[in-house]
């Protein structure tokens, strides 16, 4: 066996790249204000300093992919963290607003490289199913718990170093994943017939964009007004436009096929799903406790973190349950208890006390990490060799946007509501039924697997 399938080396370097992209969309969100004074940035400028990373990010994720695919997924996935490394000390380093609004669109572009290498290196380093499990569980464990460390870093980061610490961190955690990656992953397969279909590639990167961009900004200017209803009728045309394309290459980027599998495009889904009730419970109730509660960021961040330490438990334990029960148990089970969870919060009142919303946080961060592993598991175990990247971009696409719209009808919610305490119960329990949505939908497209034995 090769020392990539007996060691964690391959682990730990995937799962360092995914840290740094997932952490660089919540870690920016308490530096903006200190950003924005310290450069002189206008509020356009602040926004695009968050959104511009989210919105390329999202938008070229199945780019990354197919580049993976066609020219090997271990050299894109170092490509991608060279460029996230480099433009994370541009930022760090930047003299102006403009620069650092252009030094994240890089780091975004270098992110959307990164992710779907990672799970489709995973599946390569690891092809015994009991240590796939095992690593998928802990990749998707990042996701949980950089988004809700975030605040807590940046707020501590922007307390004592300075905010350009925020991007400094990145650089050794890069130059160490990157090393790894070189010394302990093998090289990936290269599919030369795999072509670039760049008129695909265009019109998904529109429709992610302009999706993106329509729900952020419904967050501001509300559901109704018109340059949001012109977004999301152009991602509509443009998503129409790539499954046109897709229809009649000869060399799709995606085949829609794959689509038609029901774990593949159920999988997707689901992603979409729990994305959207995880990071809208994350952004609801940070607001709250900044702005009703008047924690500071430090502050916030230790009141969210209930919701991360249950990420890694619930990980490790989904993915050594997995070579028993099989993955459709932890699914089903992991989103009916994020549902109650969310449910809990919804019903514990207009003002409850903090203490009330404790059980809830971890219920949800518990049951989204513990559905998490056998989601991506169900994806992955769908796709084709030759469509990994491919595979890996859509799951990764679908949950960006499902995190996009928890976050856009969450601050539409807390704008429009009546008061406070009712927009954060209607967007908690609106997180419930996405979630109960979730379960049903992983009952008829999460496969159930036979009992396996590890011998990794």
């Amino acid at each position: 066996m090769p020392p990539e399938q007996r060691t964690w080396a391959p682990l730990l370097a995937v799962c360092a790249g995914y840290f740094m992209v997932i952490l660089d969309v919540t870690v920016i969100n308490v530096a903006v204000p200190v950003v924005g004074r310290e450069l002189s940035a206008s509020l356009t400028g602040i926004q695009w300093i968050t959104d511009g990373y989210t919105l390329v990010f999202a938008g070229f994720l199945l780019t990354g992919g197919a580049l993976g695919d066609r020219l090997g997924n271990r050299r894109v996935f170092c490509w991608g963290v060279a460029v996230f490394t480099a433009s994370s000390a541009a930022c760090a380093l930047a003299p102006g607003a403009a620069f650092l609004v252009a030094a994240r669109l890089v780091e975004g572009l270098g992110a959307a490289l990164i992710v779907p290498g990672s799970l489709a290196l995973l599946q390569q380093a690891y092809p015994e199913p009991g240590a796939r499990s095992r690593a998928f569980g802990l990749w998707g464990s990042m996701a949980g718990i950089a988004a809700s460390a975030g605040p807590l870093l940046g707020g501590l980061l922007v307390s004592t170093a300075g905010w350009r610490w925020v991007f400094l961190i990145n650089l050794p955690v890069g130059a160490a994943c990157l090393v790894l990656t070189l010394r302990n992953v093998a090289r990936s397969p290269r599919r030369a017939d795999r072509a670039l279909d760049w008129p695909a590639q265009a019109a998904v990167v529109a429709a992610v964009a302009l999706l993106t961009g329509a729900l952020n900004e419904a967050g501001r200017r509300g559901w109704s007004d018109p340059a949001v209803l012109a977004g999301l009728g152009l991602a509509v045309l443009s998503a129409a436009a790539f499954a046109l394309r897709e229809r009649l290459a000869r060399s799709p980027a995606l085949p829609l096929s794959m689509l038609h599998s029901r774990a593949m495009s159920g999988g997707a889904v689901i992603g979409l799903l729990f994305n959207f009730g995880f990071y809208g419970m994350v952004f609801t109730a940070s607001l709250e406790f900044q702005h009703q509660r008047g924690y500071s960021a430090l502050g916030t961040g230790l009141a969210l973190f209930p919701a991360v330490a249950m990420t890694m438990f619930a990980s490790v334990l989904s993915a050594r349950l997995s070579r028993r029960t099989g993955d459709r148990p932890l699914v089903v089970s992991g989103m009916l208890l994020a549902a109650l969870g969310l449910a809990g919060w919804a019903a514990a009142g207009a003002d409850p006390a903090y203490g009330l919303l404790v059980l809830p946080m971890m219920a949800a961060g518990f049951g989204t990490s513990f559905a998490l592993t056998g989601s991506t598991a169900t994806v992955m175990g769908a796709a084709p060799p030759a469509y990994s990247g491919a595979a890996s971009a859509l799951f990764n696409t679908t949950r960006q946007v499902g995190s996009a719209t928890g976050v856009a009808l969450g601050g539409s919610l807390l704008a429009s509501a009546a008061n406070y305490g009712t927009g954060i119960r209607t967007s908690m329990g609106i997180g419930a039924l996405a979630y109960l949505t979730a379960a049903v939908l992983a009952w008829g497209c999460v496969p159930a697997r036979t009992r396996h034995t590890d011998t990794s």
